[in-house]
């Protein structure tokens, strides 16, 4: 206890007692005739203390978890992945052992991640891309600790790049795969509505969870308007007239019944041939190349995407029926006999 009453029948009962720089450093003791002159005297020199940044920054002692804690408390909690983030968060402090926040280093981070990478080919391999998150998340959360001017110590994940990743080739369906799946969904239980939320997502770019949550309410006259997004911004995106009349139901709340496991194995299940980690996206990926093949607009595309970043869309770029068509007219072999 930084005051306390030592009860000694001195005139001065009262010591103050106190680290200004932390447990390690400095320690001042100074007697008092009364409580309140000892907490005075208490604030007095802890202020200075902090007001004399040459003295050294305070030692902190709490642990990553308590740093995490912290990040969720003032922070992670206001994020839509906020709960995922903390979870992430905590399986890398318990494999790091939990240790003083203080003393975690770049170079513990790093041979973290190359002890995880010794699995590859095991049970327990993973992904470079989710390695990745993990690293971006840590390096977010200390970032945003600093700014909160909650963490007054360099950040450890600063100087880790991220583990680079060779572009994987987006599968799409082609228009006898569209009317297959169609017709397979159509047969099933709950078939209407999957067919309506796959027809969606084919006709707007919608991922499977914006559509299958969608209300009566974000229905306009031909027009659906796509909310808590993972963009965390509200877009809209024009839709037929006949298709707008049959999903209609004058109501307000949810459209569909259907949840996204059903939707998900459904896909899985008609279009065997999908690469691992693709049945989720496959839909969006063929909208956006049968945009790009019939000569739809990258920058539009990119609106009806809600991309904030255009390099997210130039994925799709390729699929212009003019892209980089000038590699034909002005290679050296053009015109040679």
């Amino acid at each position: 206890m930084a005051v306390r009453n030592l009860k000694d029948g001195n005139k001065k009962p009262w010591l103050c007692e106190c680290y200004p720089t932390g447990r390690s450093g400095r320690r001042i003791r100074k007697r008092f005739a009364t409580k309140g002159e000892a907490l005075a005297f208490e604030n007095h020199t802890m202020n200075e203390a902090d007001k004399k940044p040459w003295l050294g920054n305070k030692v902190d002692n709490r642990t990553l978890f308590e740093l995490i804690t912290t990040w969720y408390l003032l922070h992670g909690k206001n994020l839509k992945s906020g709960k995922q983030a903390r979870r992430r968060l905590e399986i890398i402090c318990e494999n790091l052992n939990n240790p003083k926040a203080s003393r975690l280093t770049s170079n513990d981070i790093a041979y973290y991640r190359a002890g995880r990478l010794s699995k590859k080919g095991t049970a327990e391999e993973i992904a470079k891309s989710t390695q990745n998150y993990d690293i971006r998340i840590l390096r977010s959360m200390f970032n945003e600790l600093t700014r909160l001017n909650e963490w007054k110590h360099a950040n450890p994940v600063e100087s880790i790049k991220p583990l680079k990743i060779a572009e994987r080739e987006l599968n799409f369906l082609n228009k006898q795969q569209i009317a297959d799946l169609l017709e397979s969904v159509a047969l099933k239980p709950n078939g209407v509505d999957i067919k309506n939320v796959i027809l969606i997502c084919l006709m707007t770019g919608a991922r499977i969870r914006e559509a299958i949550n969608l209300k009566g309410s974000q229905l306009s006259t031909y027009k659906i308007t796509f909310t808590e997004t993972k963009g965390q911004k509200n877009r809209t995106v024009p839709i037929s007239q006949s298709f707008y009349n049959k999903i209609y139901t004058g109501e307000n709340g949810k459209l569909f019944s259907c949840s996204y496991e059903m939707i998900h194995n459904r896909i899985k299940t008609s279009i065997t041939d999908l690469p691992k980690g693709q049945a989720t996206h496959v839909l969006r990926h063929t909208f956006s190349t049968h945009f790009m093949m019939n000569g739809g607009n990258i920058l539009v595309l990119q609106q009806i995407l809600g991309h904030s970043d255009i390099k997210q869309t130039m994925t799709y770029a390729h699929f212009s029926p003019s892209h980089l068509n000038d590699a034909v007219l002005f290679n050296p072999m053009n015109n040679m006999p």
